[in-house]
């Protein structure tokens, strides 16, 4: 790698402006020498440099790099993937992606919009790349097909770093819709719009405080339970930390490795018991709780929250039966209303002070999911290619799903013949021409039940002789569907929950110095866009980071705590000898 050259600075934002219109390669291009030698080949890549710089929009979004760095944005980045020799390296290409996210850029394309020499500060270059460089970018990492490999080792590092976090954990599935109308998906329920859309669906693990572990997608949508049998949990027995011996399991028969909490979506007795025997907890509502207990099996329990927060609750539990001869154990929430609700567990150690919020704490993760569509995008389009559809993928065959779509219809209308020849009475006078017509009616009635039972016997015997499941390669072909492409997608995704793991740190730290600890986000949100002024120190190679003082001085205040415990993670730019200094600029001196 060559070193920067000197490049012409620019203090206040006008004075940068008029440079990057004036730059002769190019609005922001100002890094003339290192463009030409690396548009020869003789640049790997372009050294990040920092000049002195007043007010850069969005500055705060450098507050974040010491918790990117810590949450794994560089970590076998180098190892996973290469980039040709060129002015953008992969580090700063990956630091503009987590910038990017942070700063709610929702799309590649909204870099447009924003000026790529201010952004480029913030990287320590002239300028960003351009969204069509930024696609060849990520269409070069996809390409190279190591997103998912990459994920899987941040994922394990995560765990290792915060086994508590691991120890129980929570899958549901997200359905991410697909407006588009060039690709051909296959149609998903989707609950928050009510309606059955064009989709894919994802399911993902995460912990208990909504922080992402990984994500699997299905082209083809197996369900919770089969994609937690054969995608989740085997991968979860390998990457879980601090799981128990082979020894310590055959010691103790009620021990278990780890917790998996879910929805009703995923009450199956059968699942349990599989699980059961794997040695895997299962938590998760009673799908089917019968009649509600008494209240004087009901105690005031006191539990800890996953907000750390201590309160009070209506407890009572009971072992229970299910259908197939498993006990579990049961407990019940009774509300000052007398609504009892019911949980399941398989977790046969640890009190129901503990099983119960762990299942209450399911809204971290629907939190998780609407928080990240609202600020990160989730559902967003990254690429508009497609990959192939495994040809052994189980998918339900059209002429089974038609056949069932004609019998509910059928049947539909077969109740409602029913009932209307069960309503029909000779309430009048017994007269030969009210009984005539009455037995008519009847008469006309019971002819069109016959003839809509034989027609759904019929249909019922087709039914059984067509099979429910058939692989994709077997489907007609104007009834395959199209699955888009996964792996810049999922590159996307990894950054995002890097993002929102990062931003999650940060959180946790303001919110020491806050009374309202619902704002916290809300205080992130406003500190990424806040802007800094910049001022590199090369001789005691520090960066001094000052971000502009906010809305109010209650926030300053949370501002200058989270500054303070920045500075004591010394931590270094990227690719640069500089130590990052964050400060806030007094009110005085502005």
């Amino acid at each position: 790698m060559i070193a920067a050259l000197q490049r012409p600075a620019a203090t206040t934002k006008s004075e940068r402006a008029e440079a990057d219109c004036a730059a002769p390669m190019g609005r922001g291009a100002t890094a003339t020498t290192e463009r030409i030698l690396a548009s020869i080949g003789k640049l790997d890549e372009c050294a990040p440099r920092f000049d002195a710089a007043l007010d850069v929009p969005n500055g705060g979004v450098l507050l974040a790099l010491p918790a990117l760095l810590v949450s794994g944005l560089l970590h076998h980045a180098q190892k996973m993937f290469r980039f040709p020799a060129g002015f953008y390296g992969l580090q700063s290409i990956f630091l503009l992606l987590a910038f990017m996210a942070l700063g709610r850029l929702r799309s590649v394309e909204a870099l447009r919009y924003h000026s790529p020499g201010e952004w480029g500060k913030l990287v320590g270059l002239d300028r960003v790349p351009e969204v069509r460089t930024l696609r060849i970018k990520l269409k070069h990492l996809a390409d190279q097909e190591r997103a998912f490999e990459w994920s899987a080792e941040l994922c394990k590092q995560w765990m290792t770093e915060a086994p508590e976090e691991a120890a129980i954990l929570y899958v549901d599935g997200h359905v991410r819709v697909y407006h588009g109308r060039t690709k051909k998906l296959p149609k998903h329920y989707v609950a928050r719009e009510r309606l059955c859309l064009s989709a894919t669906a994802d399911y993902w693990v995460n912990s208990m405080e909504g922080k992402p572990f990984f994500v699997v997608s299905q082209a083809v949508n197996p369900g919770i339970l089969q994609t937690l049998a054969d995608d989740i949990v085997p991968r979860l027995e390998q990457d879980v930390p601090n799981q128990p011996t082979a020894a310590e399991l055959e010691a103790d028969p009620l021990l278990h490795r780890f917790t998996v909490v879910f929805d009703r979506e995923g009450y199956s007795p059968a699942f349990f018991a599989t699980m059961k025997k794997r040695r895997i907890a299962c938590l998760t509502y009673h799908k089917h709780p019968g009649e509600d207990w008494s209240a004087q099996e009901f105690s005031s329990t006191e539990i800890r929250l996953a907000s750390g927060e201590r309160t009070t609750i209506e407890l009572a539990e009971r072992g229970t039966k299910l259908s197939n001869g498993l006990w579990v154990r049961e407990f019940r929430k009774r509300s000052d209303s007398g609504h009892q609700t019911a949980i399941l567990s398989t977790d046969y150690q640890n009190p129901a002070a503990t099983l119960a919020p762990a299942m209450f704490a399911r809204w971290s993760q629907e939190n998780f999911f609407r928080y990240m569509r609202q600020s990160f995008n989730l559902d967003g389009l990254v690429d508009y290619g497609t990959d192939a559809v495994p040809e052994t993928a189980r998918v339900i065959n059209p002429t089974y799903r038609t056949l069932d779509g004609q019998i509910r219809k059928k049947v539909v209308l077969l109740n409602r013949k029913i009932a209307e020849f069960g309503a029909i009475n000779l309430d009048d006078d017994i007269e030969p021409e009210k009984v005539e017509a009455f037995a008519r009616r009847k008469s006309d009635l019971h002819e069109v039940i016959a003839q809509l039972q034989q027609e759904v016997d019929e249909l019922k015997v087709q039914r059984r002789a067509t099979k429910r499941h058939i692989t994709y390669n077997e489907l007609p072909q104007d009834a395959r569907f199209d699955r888009l492409s996964t792996q810049s997608k999922h590159l996307i995704d990894t950054i995002k929950m890097i993002a929102y793991r990062a931003e999650t740190a940060m959180v946790q730290i303001v919110r020491e110095k806050m009374t309202r600890h619902d704002d916290a986000r809300s205080l992130m949100r406003a500190i990424y866009k806040t802007e800094v002024d910049l001022q590199p120190d090369l001789q005691a190679k520090t960066l001094t980071v000052r971000i502009h003082p906010l809305a109010n001085a209650s926030s300053d205040e949370a501002l200058r705590h989270l500054c303070s415990q920045l500075n004591a993670t010394e931590t270094t730019f990227p690719a640069t000898e500089l130590r990052v200094i964050y400060e806030l600029i007094s009110p005085q001196i502005l």
